[in-house]
């Protein structure tokens, strides 16, 4: 069963000084989510890099932003995925603490923001 989102959340989380700051926002057409990412740039303009997935319907996305290749985005939507949850958008600031985490821990670190902003989200089934 297809679960949504009815309110945007926000959780953060630190590693090694870096933050991770997770946003799960309700998204019903795929062309507002480039409005939500540029708003998100705007307010994080200290941010080295946002990455995010997003899940419309038929239709999804993701990107790395620069993080190595398959680290951060597609992660967050196999999340989406593996929960069923659709319209909406995951996007995690990264704020550089100065130490690289490592491929590995760099995964893991963006998958755990996920799972806390989906986890703090109140799920509602998906009316079709």
């Amino acid at each position: 069963m297809p679960f949504t989102i009815n309110k945007p959340v926000v959780k953060q989380i630190e590693v090694m000084k870096s933050k991770f700051i997770a946003y799960l926002f309700p998204l019903e057409k795929e062309e507002d989510f480039k409005m939500m990412l540029a708003n998100l740039r705007k307010e994080h303009k200290k941010a080295r890099h946002i990455v995010y997935a997003y899940r419309v319907g038929m239709k999804s996305k993701s990107c790395d932003d620069g993080e190595p290749k398959g680290t951060a985005g597609h992660p967050l939507l196999e999340l989406l995925y593996k929960k069923d949850v659709n319209n909406v958008a995951l996007l995690v600031v990264r704020y550089f603490g100065g130490t690289l985490l490592g491929a590995g821990r760099l995964l893991r670190t963006y998958l755990q923001a996920g799972i806390d902003a989906v986890n703090e989200s109140e799920l509602v089934v998906l009316e079709r």
